[in-house]
């Protein structure tokens, strides 16, 4: 039998408990990280939403920051967890994130999604979100609103500028958790192009075009 993925969500503020019910739901051992010895032995790692700004000064204060850029494994983070992984904080992924981008608390939304090849549109909740505002040559864009990314991906590095832990749709942790499946494979010679978002099956990559909120 197959041994369950150790995930780690980082829990010192936000929506770590969202996340974490998400990924027990989808079969995962779940370890709420607080300390730098927690990430070892995990597989991957989640870094919420919340207050990009407490999450770095707490971060910072358990040493945590320096342990997340030695930690090399799959990292998603979504929302305030977006911009921490940008080159301006921890720089594990190649893309500048603008905070608040689509307005304040009062301008939250939500949108559906356009993940490509005709598949149910993914539906998005945005919170004082941040979208992708550059992005390096080796990022893909999974998903946009209105020209800007708010899906995206990097190697083993997954981002969202929105909230789907707060949706019954599990479709994004599912995307992470084979990231997290085929980091721990041994490397093979690549037969074909990588994986998108599409329920519980794959879609050949490629760049999403930009879709517009509902």
């Amino acid at each position: 039998m197959e041994e369950p993925l150790r995930i780690g969500v980082l829990a010192v503020q936000g929506n770590f408990r969202e996340h974490a019910a998400m990924l027990r739901r989808l079969g995962a051992d779940v370890v709420e990280v607080r300390k730098p010895e927690q990430l070892e032995g995990l597989d991957g790692l989640v870094v919420p939403g919340g207050e990009s700004t407490a999450i770095t000064r707490l971060m910072r204060l358990y040493g945590l920051d320096e342990a997340l850029r030695r930690f090399q494994r799959p990292v998603f983070g979504t929302c305030a967890g977006m911009i921490l992984l940008d080159r301006d904080h921890l720089g594990l992924m190649d893309i500048r994130v603008r905070r608040n981008a689509f307005g304040r608390q009062v301008a939250s939304f939500e949108a559906d999604l356009d993940v490509g090849h005709g598949d149910e549109p993914l539906r998005g909740v945005f919170i004082r979100a941040p979208w992708v505002e550059e992005a390096g040559p080796d990022v893909e864009v999974l998903a946009a609103v209105d020209g800007h990314p708010v899906l995206a991906r990097e190697g083993s590095i997954l981002v969202a500028a929105f909230h789907p832990e707060l949706t019954d749709d599990t479709r994004v942790h599912e995307l992470f958790l084979n990231t997290v499946r085929t980091a721990a494979q041994p490397p093979v010679r690549a037969s074909g192009r990588g994986e998108g978002v599409r329920g519980n099956r794959e879609v050949p990559r490629r760049t999403r075009e930009a879709a517009r909120g509902a």
